[in-house]
């Protein structure tokens, strides 16, 4: 019993845990009160900020306008999907039907397409920031992985989204970038058929990249970023410059 208690001091004690969960378990009032007032979602407004936290230029609030990227995906995303069908048949008919039926299609597909374009810049930029003003060292390394995983979605998102409008550029480019993961050592053939979903870009391609850009994708990135802001709070903030 000693033994496993020892053992579960040193691991909740270490430097990995403690950058994952940054206080123990909610066994005092203490604790719970410390659970609390670092959970975004029950504490959602910081006590106090510091003041470098406040400069636009430390920030450029690139991390802000990333999530508010997001938000304009979204609703613009929600509102096409109104008028659009994954079809090979009707999805190319579908976009021209925004652009002359549909009113203010022409507008929410190009926020939807700048947006796409704008969040991906965005959070290039972020992490770029993040880099170069050392914000990635402990403790929050974990939420630096987080960053890592959001990027590589939002670059998912822009991927799979492309293939959407069923025209000779995306059907292009798709092949090409399937073609790349195709060339993969091992396991490329595999991939390249787990994402075409067949022996060439059809109607299962089409369905695969709708179902990922619409449900999945959205939904990983909302997760990710819940994590990704409930670590800020609970790492103390954004961290100051070098």
């Amino acid at each position: 019993m000693r033994r496993e208690q020892t053992l579960a001091d040193r691991i909740t004690s270490s430097s990995v845990w403690r950058s994952v969960v940054r206080h123990g378990y909610p066994d005092t009032q203490r604790n719970q009160a410390l659970i609390i007032a670092s959970n975004v979602f029950l504490h959602i407004h910081p006590v106090k900020i510091k003041r470098y936290a406040t400069k636009v230029t430390y920030t450029f609030c690139l991390g802000g306008l990333s999530f508010f990227m997001f938000l304009v995906l979204v609703m613009t995303g929600v509102i096409l999907m109104f008028y659009y069908v994954p079809s090979t048949d009707l999805a190319y008919d579908n976009m021209k039907d925004l652009g002359s039926s549909v009113t203010f299609g022409t507008l929410m597909r190009n926020m939807h397409r700048w947006a796409a374009q704008g969040m991906v810049i965005a959070v290039f930029l972020h992490m770029a920031r993040v880099f170069f003003t050392g914000s990635y060292k402990p403790p929050r390394e974990f939420n630096w992985v987080i960053g890592v995983l959001l990027l590589v979605v939002t670059f998912l998102l822009s991927f799979s989204g492309y293939l959407l409008p069923w025209d000779q550029l995306s059907l292009w480019a798709i092949t090409v970038g399937t073609n790349i993961g195709g060339a993969a050592p091992i396991l490329g053939p595999k991939v390249n058929f787990m994402l075409v979903g067949d022996y060439q870009i059809g109607q299962p391609t089409l369905i695969r990249f709708y179902t990922l850009h619409v449900i999945f994708l959205p939904l990983a990135a909302a997760f990710l970023m819940a994590v990704h802001f409930w670590r800020i709070r609970k790492d103390g903030g954004i961290s100051g410059p070098l």
